[in-house]
């Protein structure tokens, strides 16, 4: 039994370029709005945060002071 074409085939050819930059530019986008998310996530944690030390509030998180 002879084997013809074997390896040589490919099973998906190679995709456009223009796709390629569509994809990347499509993760990009998810990359930055996810970026921003934290941000703004993190932005209103510090401002709950001090808005608790200028109540007195107690505070959400580790101690601050050091042991001795």
């Amino acid at each position: 039994m002879a084997l013809t074409g074997g390896m040589n085939k490919r099973r998906n050819p190679p995709t456009d370029g223009d796709s390629r930059e569509q994809r990347l530019r499509a993760a990009l986008r998810e990359n930055l709005a996810r970026r921003k998310a934290q941000g703004r996530a993190r932005a209103a944690e510090d401002a709950n945060r001090a808005e608790q030390t200028q109540t007195g509030a107690p505070q959400d998180g580790p101690d601050d002071r050091q042991e001795r």
